[in-house]
């Protein structure tokens, strides 16, 4: 088992490969980032990309799978605390095979828990060029070699790496009250702020995910999870992330459906986000409020027709404990003069 003093600073690795057809794109977007140029081809050629691409949490989410494939599966993994930055650097298109090479920046002892360490990697996700398409920098959290580590016997790698939507699926549920319509960037409000929705986490959903995208045992089978640091069937941090997706997503589209459609501005893909933490594991029976404020904007200088806005996110639970919370940014269209 691969254990926190195997990790080496400055050691690189090449991690298998993934193939992404038009049907894996739109049945992860479906379900959680159901935009034009995610899940409709001929809309997408309108869009500012121009083209179908896969959701920016989805390449996450494979890259995600890549790992667990490549290593994770065979060490005594503990988890990640949140992911420092996420770069979105290039589109990811039907027909593209991806794969992932991971490097050890460096590590450290944990000083609270003697039986773990903590490895800081740099994730890139390559399309068949050997084009980085995605990169992301984290720590994860593994035991140390010779304390009691628990090795979890399954095949957490029968199911594919493509989403399938479990038979009884949580619905998000919309806030209470008024919705303000759509705004353009020269509207948008620093310091506006706004509650997505909320939503339930089930087993089911819980199961359903992991299967396809973080088949670590403890967000896998109930029993292992119970001998796991989290002490029962915990949710991947990139489900709840991919959740917010959906809520910001459905937000969105009331937002368009309060203003004249035909007039609202469009949204355009994120460059990336960072500062993203797990504060909290996510249990079964979780329900997850999600928020989203804007915390600055500024102009696009190469594309005069579309600006950026900056916003804070945050996931709290049933016990008003926050769970979730990331710094982001999209493009957002102005306002024609």
């Amino acid at each position: 088992m691969i254990c926190f003093e195997d990790f080496i600073a400055g050691e690189t690795a090449q991690a298998g490969s993934i193939g992404i057809s038009q049907s894996d794109i739109i049945a992860y977007a479906s379900r959680y980032d159901a935009q034009d140029f995610h899940t409709d081809p001929s809309a997408a050629k309108q869009s500012f990309v121009g083209t179908l691409i896969a959701s920016g949490w989805h390449s996450c989410s494979l890259l995600m799978r890549l790992i667990a494939e490549n290593f994770l599966l065979d060490s005594a993994a503990m988890g990640a605390p949140g992911i420092e930055e996420v770069k979105w650097l290039r589109p990811v298109k039907p027909g593209d095979r991806l794969s992932a090479r991971r490097t050890v920046l460096e590590s450290k002892a944990s000083r609270s828990r003697p039986e773990m360490g903590l490895v800081r990697f740099r994730f890139e996700l390559l399309n068949q060029r050997d084009e980085p398409v995605l990169e992301q920098t984290n720590w994860i959290m593994f035991g140390r070699r010779g304390s009691a580590i628990t090795f979890y016997p399954g095949d957490w790698l029968a199911h594919p790496p493509l989403y399938v939507r479990p038979a009884v699926e949580s619905p998000l549920e919309e806030p209470r009250g008024e919705i303000e319509p759509a705004r353009f960037f020269e509207e948008l409000e620093i310091g506006s702020s706004h509650e997505l929705g909320s939503f339930l986490f089930t087993a089911e959903e819980i199961v359903g995910f992991a299967r396809s995208f973080d088949p670590q045992p403890f967000h896998m089978d109930a029993e292992a999870a119970a001998k796991s640091s989290f002490g029962r069937l915990a949710a991947s941090g990139w489900h709840t992330g991919s959740v917010w997706m959906a809520a910001m997503v459905a937000h969105r589209k009331r937002q368009v459906a309060a203003s004249l459609p035909e007039t609202a501005p469009r949204l355009g893909p994120s460059p990336g986000f960072n500062n993203l933490r797990w504060s909290k594991p996510v249990f079964v029976g979780d329900r997850i409020t999600y928020h989203s404020a804007v915390t600055d904007k500024r102009a696009s200088a190469s594309r005069p027709q579309w600006g950026l806005f900056f916003h804070h996110n945050t996931g709290v639970n049933q016990h008003g404990e926050e769970v979730f919370s990331f710094d982001g940014c999209a493009f957002v269209e102005r306002r024609s003069n």
